[in-house]
């Protein structure tokens, strides 16, 4: 396999923080390497490195000769005057090649329409002024991939996209000869689309030949090997500490090599693992109660557009939910509602007494740049309540955000993107929310932190409402699915976006014209999808477990009364005996009721 790119000894710091140091790495025709590594450890910075946009300290990097490189920042900017299909072709202009055998230009404008039409974006008139984040990213990728590059360079590609977008460009990439480094925290385009994954971690880089899935196999590997062999170096090192601490004279003579070596086993022992079982489950939820929340008939629109049409629902404790549909559909409008951000036009919230929310939102918090992370801290609290009902000072709860005690140091202003968000998300969870409320919290977090969040959700006693384009995590953590589909319409999926995904596609194709393999597939999908919303699922879920308990107490009454012992108390049992039949009779017809729709 030819080689494009060879990195040789490759340096990199930023003030008195190292980022890597000696990092030699190749990178092969067809590689398609995913790069991991915690928030402000290096990963965009070497692939402006790469891409010729930032300088390094030290080291070598050959590139093969006549190689096109193209970077995809996370930053997308287009002159704002321009429109649309204008602004493209002033980023993106035709090859000279072209250019020389079609001088209008006009078979390479319509390929890149065509181009920005898959990104879903049709309007190509429209000013760049007015276009949103979204849109902007869109049309950045349109003009990477128009562009034909032999090494593409991709920033957090699916950040503030929305996951049908997510999905063509996974497939534009799988299907892609070209070589690719991509940093992304979106777990399942690493698996799909990597070959390779390389993860910078304490100034060393790691690489692993597979996809995310095999290096997660391999890494806790490592991670386990790298526990013995610091216990190993620990052990070494408190007996050569006894020989150290002998007086002077006792040791003068002594081989230089057996001083050294002891300094040398003293900085090896100072490795730090424990951050890698970091986990969030530290700030304790407020208590709720059984009264969360009722949506009586909401309805929003804005001009012509209708956000939501006679929306109704009561949400249950302990209820975790995604919300999900198209950019621009009004999911952060939903959400601001909900708290009273935004008001409805119509209809009614009624928030339970005992519901504090906790708002995690897309623009973050303006923090004051000139405070140290550790103060700003402090400004919203000097002790904070732990799960276990212990208590833990700010620069405590800080570390179980990542933050060690030197990053707590940091003035704001000198943090990373990801940084800010992870600073951001401890200061809404120390406050012991009960309704936790996330608008896009996967952008611009690392996997690690991911991975933490994940967790701390998982075992969270309150109730969550998540929006997301980050497929894994919603796989992870909402138990059913709120699809915003247009025009008002909100439709409550039981089930996972991956089975959500698996009915969707299901219903595109007819079944008269699907092959058997197709058609066993959505038969599947159809027996184990209930017709049924969340909260219906959940009540026959306790009707059953209520049958089960009351027929097995209707059988040890029936047993007694016919056993022909005296029973002192047989008024009592008579006549709970007659309100068990009751309450069968019951709850029988209610779970029949909902049976029904599952058959339906």
């Amino acid at each position: 396999m030819a080689s494009f790119i060879q990195i040789e000894n490759l340096t990199k710091s930023v003030g008195d923080r190292m980022l890597f140091a000696d990092m030699t790495l190749g990178v092969n025709e067809g590689d398609k390497i995913g790069i991991i590594a915690k928030n402000g450890a290096g990963k965009s910075t070497m692939l402006r490195i790469i891409a010729g946009t930032e300088d390094y300290d030290s080291g070598k990097i050959t590139f093969r000769n006549g190689l096109r490189v193209v970077l995809l920042d996370q930053d997308s900017r287009f002159p704002v005057e321009l429109s649309v299909i204008e602004a493209c072709l002033a980023v993106a202009p035709a090859p000279e090649s072209e250019r020389m055998i079609d001088a209008s230009g006009w078979g390479y404008e319509q390929r890149m329409r065509q181009m920005l039409g898959q990104l879903g974006i049709d309007d190509f008139d429209a000013r760049v002024s007015a276009c949103s984040g979204g849109q902007l990213k869109r049309m950045a990728i349109a003009c990477a991939l128009m562009k034909e590059p032999d090494v593409l360079l991709l920033d957090e590609p699916t950040n503030h996209l929305d996951i049908g977008v997510i999905e063509w460009i996974e497939n534009y990439l799988k299907r892609s000869r070209c070589t690719i480094l991509m940093v992304t925290h979106d777990r399942y385009f690493l698996d799909r689309v990597c070959n390779k994954i390389i993860e910078i971690d304490r100034e060393s880089v790691y690489a692993y030949d597979g996809n995310y899935d095999y290096y997660l196999r391999r890494r806790q590997e490592r991670i386990e090997a790298m526990g013995a062999e610091l216990a190993r170096v620990k052990n070494v090192l408190r007996k050569e500490q006894d020989w150290m601490s002998r007086q002077p004279q006792a040791r003068a003579g002594k081989a230089k090599y057996r001083i050294d070596r002891f300094y040398e086993l003293k900085d090896r022992s100072k490795v730090n693992l424990s951050e890698r079982n970091v986990n969030l489950g530290v700030s304790k939820a407020s208590y709720i109660g059984n009264k969360i929340f009722e949506a009586e008939g909401i309805c929003k629109r804005f001009g012509d557009k209708v956000i939501l049409d006679n929306f109704t629902y009561t949400f249950a404790r302990g209820e975790k939910v995604g919300l999900i549909g198209p950019n621009g559909i009004g999911k952060s409008t939903f959400i601001k509602m909900l708290q009273g951000i935004v008001p409805q036009d119509s209809g009614e919230w009624n928030v339970g007494e005992t519901v504090r929310f906790g708002y995690y939102s897309q623009e973050g918090i303006d923090f004051d740049e000139n405070k140290k992370v550790i103060d700003a801290v402090r400004e919203i609290a000097e002790d904070i309540t732990l799960g276990d009902g212990s208590h833990a000072t700010p620069m405590q709860f800080l570390q179980h955000f990542l933050f060690s005690v030197p990053d707590q140091q940091k003035y704001i202003y000198k943090l990373s993107g990801g940084e800010r968000r992870r600073l951001h998300l401890a200061t809404v969870l120390m406050r012991n929310p009960n309704f936790l409320i996330l608008d896009e919290p996967t952008n611009d977090l690392d996997i690690v932190t991911l991975g933490l969040l994940e967790d701390y959700l998982s075992n969270f006693k309150g109730c969550v409402m998540v929006v997301s384009h980050d497929r894994y995590f919603l796989d992870n953590i909402a138990d059913h699915l709120f699809v915003m589909e247009g025009d008002g319409v909100v439709k409550d999926f039981p089930g996972t976006y991956t089975e959500y995904r698996e009915w969707a596609e299901s219903r595109k194709q007819p079944e008269a014209e699907a092959k058997p393999a197709e058609k066993l597939q959505q038969q599947r999908v159809r027996e184990r999808k209930p017709k049924l919303t969340f909260k219906e699922q959940r009540e026959k879920e306790q009707i059953e477990k209520d049958l089960e308990a009351l027929n097995a107490e209707k059988r040890e009454l029936e047993a007694l009364f016919n056993s022909g012992a005296e029973i002192p108390d047989i008024v009592e049992k008579s006549a709970r005996f007659t309100l068990i039949n009751e309450e069968i009779d019951e709850k029988e017809m209610r779970w029949l009721e909902l049976e029904e729709k599952v058959e339906g």
